[in-house]
Order: structure tokens, then C-alpha cells, then sequence
């Protein structure tokens, strides 16, 4: 493992100590994932049909994870074992079928009980571009979750368990370098992180997302996008602040929006004094005059500033139009004594109203409720 991810790394476990007890697994998939002895086939416990990728194992039939992605075909679940190590590519997925991939994980760390799940996460993919001349932002993802050209929808449930994805090209100075890319799919992920620092998270037009028990770092609305995104049990680690944490585009008639529910917002051990500055990080700031960012029983250290939402650059102030609420919020960021108008500061009866059935308008089958503590 090189030094930054060395430093990731500690990054992940510092952050993930601060969650109460939490030790969420996948069953459907555990048995697959726990890395086996020389004597024994990396595939034993997976499912039918599983690829096996892996940098270093002469067993695996695949180097890198998109390679084993463009070997399917184009119909029938598929899933892949992404052995431990570092993955210097970007990984697109563009078929329509069900997508399964599964991080590797050490048996002596995987039931560690301190911390979230991607405490223990031994794979790491990672890519380096940012916005520059003839990239568009969705062109720098490391991950990327779209329909093919010509296709009206993508994949109908693609899924990412104990991952880590970066992009390491961005810093204080450089645009926009995202990690992850979503546009009309259905995208849930269990104990990952995603690491970058301007537009981290994107939920594109037509997609869904649901992601559970992991870690974003950002500074510059570093969840953004149009469509509709549901963060449980996660950390938002700002690394410094720039914009707000949510940057979305609403649409009349719909809920797309950003939902973060359960969950943390800290300074990232990384940030320093002159980047996470005196005055906060900003819980949002309006892409449209219809943007929706939700915050329900959610901690937030003193990076939050007391205001909580900001207007979009060069603008005086944020439309009455767009919706941003909170529930219970705690910590020494919570206060919703000095808030912008514009927050609807919710009751619990008003906050009932925000669970994920009602958000998403039923159940959604492509999320993985088995994963679970």
C-alpha cells in the first residue's frame, strides 16, 4: 500500500471510530468476500457465475475491474470479487443488467466492531482527472453508472459493497474531479468511500441512489446532482469549505433532491485551520431555484456554520422556492437558533413524512436491506 493510501487509510479509520458501534455486513454476500487460504478458490462461497479480479492472485482471470466488467454479457445478473489492492483505472458501467461489485475483505478485520464497514476495506480504485480543457465533470469520474449511447436507462441495480474510490487529481486549487458518475440507474452502495474535494457525489438526471454505512470527503458541493440521492448512516468529512455540502437542480412534480438521514458532518483530520474556516461550511447552497436538501437526525461538529444553507455565488440571497429542512439535528453545528429563513426546521410529525418509502414513493427492490449490523 503507498503512502496516500497509507494516509486514506488512517483518514478512514480515524472517521469511522467516530460512529457508534456499527458492524454491517452483507450475509447474501460475506461468505464470498472473506479473503480464503492458498489451498482454497477465492470464488468458494460466491455465487454461480462470479468473476474474480485481482493485481497480484495468479488466480483471478482478470487485472483489473474493467476488463472483468466489459467480458459480460449483456443480459443476466452478473457478479464480480475485486481482490485486495490498488486499481489505478476508471471503471464505467454501462450495461442495463444487474451489476454485483464486491470488495475483498480480510477475515481477521471484517467483523471489527469499532467503527463502519469501510474501516476495513481492503480495496482501493482510484483515478486522477479533473475538469480542463475537452473533459465535461461526468468525464473525470472514477465510476461511472450510465446507459450506453442510445439507451434510455442504464443499469436497473447496480451495487458496490466495501470499496473505496478516489480521485486524487483534485486538491484546494484544481476544478471539479468527481468520483463517482450516475445518470439514469438505479446505484446503492454498502461500506465505501468516496474521496475527493470539488464534486465528490453525483447524482445525475434520472437516477436514483442509496447509499449506507460509509464515508463522502469533499469541500465544493460535493453532493450534487438532479436527481434523487438517499445517504443513511454515513460521514460527511469536509475537507475544507467552498459552496455548500449539497449543490442540487430540483424539478417541479418530483422529490429529486439530496437526503441524508442518521448520520455525521466533521472537519476531515486532513482539513487545516485556513480551509475549514472561522465562519463554517455551508449544509447547501441552491443549483436552481428548486433545489432539495433534507438533513434528519444528523450530528455536526463546529464546521457547520450557524446559518446552516447559503445563495449560489452572485446571488443575494436563496429563492424562497427551493425546499432545505431539518430534524433533530445535534452537535455543536445543530443549532438551528441563527438559520436562514429558508430552513424548515421540521417537527417530528413534519419529519415523518421523510422516510425512504415516502421519498422514493415505495420500497425501492434494488437496495440491499440484508446489509445490515
Amino acid at each position: 500500500m503507498g503512502p496516500y493510501l497509507t494516509h486514506l487509510a488512517g483518514l478512514v479509520a480515524f472517521l469511522a471510530s467516530l460512529f457508534v458501534q456499527i458492524q454491517a455486513l452483507s450475509p447474501n454476500y460475506l461468505a464470498c468476500q472473506l479473503q480464503k487460504n492458498a489451498e482454497t478458490s477465492p470464488l468458494t462461497g460466491c455465487p454461480a457465475g462470479t468473476l474474480f479480479v485481482s493485481p497480484t492472485d495468479s488466480r483471478a482471470s482478470f487485472t483489473s475491474v474493467q476488463a472483468a466488467i466489459k467480458s459480460l454479457p449483456q443480459t443476466g445478473d452478473a457478479v464480480i470479487l475485486i481482490g485486495e489492492g490498488e486499481y489505478f483505472e476508471q471503471v464505467n458501467i454501462a450495461r442495463s443488467a444487474p451489476l454485483t461489485l464486491l470488495g475483498q475483505l480480510d477475515p481477521s478485520t471484517a467483523y471489527h466492531s469499532a467503527g463502519n464497514a469501510s474501516q476495513r476495506n481492503l480495496v482501493h480504485i482510484w483515478y486522477n482527472l479533473y475538469v480542463e480543457s475537452g473533459l465535461t465533470d461526468e468525464e473525470t469520474a472514477t465510476l461511472t453508472v450510465a446507459p450506453a449511447s442510445g439507451e434510455n436507462f442504464g443499469n436497473t441495480n447496480f451495487r458496490a459493497y466495501n470499496i473505496d474510490f478516489e480521485n486524487r487529481a483534485a486538491n484546494y486549487s484544481i476544478s471539479q474531479a468527481l468520483v463517482t458518475s450516475i445518470s439514469y440507474a438505479n446505484a446503492s452502495f454498502y461500506g465505501c468511500a468516496f474521496a475527493g474535494w470539488q464534486d465528490t457525489w453525483y447524482t445525475g438526471s434520472g437516477a436514483y441512489t442509496y447509499v449506507v454505512d460509509s464515508i463522502i470527503y469533499g469541500q465544493t458541493d460535493y453532493l450534487f446532482g438532479f436527481g434523487l440521492a438517499w445517504f443513511q448512516n454515513v460521514i460527511l468529512a469536509n475537507r475544507a469549505c467552498g459552496g455548500g455540502i449539497t449543490a442540487w437542480q430540483g424539478k417541479s412534480g418530483t422529490k429529486n433532491g439530496a437526503y441524508i438521514a442518521d448520520s455525521k458532518i466533521i472537519r476531515s483530520p486532513d482539513a487545516n485551520a485556513t480551509t475549514v474556516t472561522k465562519s463554517g461550511c455551508s449544509l447547501g447552497r441552491p443549483w436552481n431555484a428548486l433545489a432539495i436538501a433534507v438533513y434528519l437526525n444528523t450530528y455536526m461538529d463546529e464546521s457547520i456554520r450557524p446559518a446552516g444553507f447559503s445563495s449560489w455565488s452572485g446571488k443575494g440571497s436563496i429563492p424562497d422556492t427551493t425546499y432545505y429542512a431539518e430534524f433533530n439535528s445535534s452537535g455543536p453545528g445543530g443549532s438551528t437558533s441563527a438559520r436562514v429563513a429558508q430552513d424548515h426546521i421540521l417537527t417530528s410529525t413534519q419529519a415523518s413524512s421523510f422516510t425512504l418509502e415516502e421519498v422514493f414513493d415505495g420500497i425501492p427492490a434494488w437496495i440491499d436491506f440484508n446489509y445490515q449490523a
